[in-house]
């Protein structure tokens, strides 16, 4: 009698809600979380399915027919070819290209000279010379059974002297000894090269059975024009990296913050 009431339900809450209230915080956090998560998932979507169409836009695949190329691609490899325009072509570039004259499926060779370039084998040192100048070129496989015997590897066991014309290609095979290239069509009009318009695509990166990057050869770098620059394969990797690693991490917040939210109750009980 006239003393206070108490305010207290049985659970322990006061009339004023304050629990209620508690509750209720925790309640919007765990909302802010799967808001978070979901805005996390749909924005890991849309970066790894935009850098696969992205990539699919870019980038065409080819399957390399021979070993010209070795040791660059070897027969059966599969290569990633950036969709160019033929313009675009620097020197030491590896091109995937059609010309009806060589074969009626596309071809895999490396840019060795451009319109206005001589190219000349051999220097005296047995190297191939780009407007009286020898290149150093590592990406070749230069042994022949017909080198001489003192050990000379030439560049090419066929001499030859091509002044490219304007806007054409003159196209070398990095194995010398097996590969049909411009040395094999110069009686032809032209004398073996190619014209831009024949390019359907700039090898970036093989793609099977390893995955790597195709560089540029320093040779050309100082050279007027200079070499390519890569494509944005790398920038496209690192997009689906990206918004895989998004989506996983917005899928596992829903059972990681179950898992958190009855540890903590069990805690709580003792």
């Amino acid at each position: 009698m006239g003393g206070t009431q108490d305010s207290r339900t049985q659970d322990g809450s006061t009339q004023d809600g304050s629990t209620q209230g508690a509750r209720g915080s925790g309640g919007g956090r765990r909302g802010a979380g799967s808001v978070l998560s979901g805005i996390a998932v749909a924005v890991g979507f849309v970066l790894f399915l935009g850098a696969f169409v992205w990539g699919a836009v870019v980038y065409q695949p080819f399957t390399v027919p021979t070993d010209s190329m070795v040791p660059t691609v070897r027969p059966g490899d599969r290569v990633l070819a950036q969709r160019i325009d033929g313009a675009e072509v620097r020197r030491g570039d590896v091109v995937v290209f059609t010309d009806t004259r060589w074969a009626d499926s596309p071809m895999v060779k490396r840019v060795v000279g451009v319109g206005g370039d001589t190219v000349k084998c051999c220097g005296a040192g047995g190297r191939l010379t780009l407007n009286g100048r020898e290149l150093d070129e590592p990406y070749a496989d230069l042994d022949d059974p017909g080198a001489a015997a003192n050990g000379l590897r030439p560049a090419s066991q066929t001499p030859f002297e091509v002044t490219v014309p304007e806007g054409n290609l003159f196209l070398l095979g990095d194995r010398r000894s097996a590969s049909l290239d411009s040395r094999a069509h110069l009686q032809e009009a032209g004398q073996g090269t190619v014209p831009r318009s024949a390019v359907r695509g700039r090898v970036d990166a093989l793609a099977w059975p390893s995955a790597t990057m195709v560089g540029r050869p320093a040779a050309y770098a100082d050279l007027p024009g200079g070499t390519s620059r890569p494509g944005p394969l790398r920038i496209q990797l690192a997009a689906a990296a990206a918004g895989a690693a998004l989506v996983l991490l917005g899928c596992a917040y829903g059972p990681l913050a179950r898992v958190l939210a009855r540890r903590k109750a069990a805690a709580g009980a003792r």
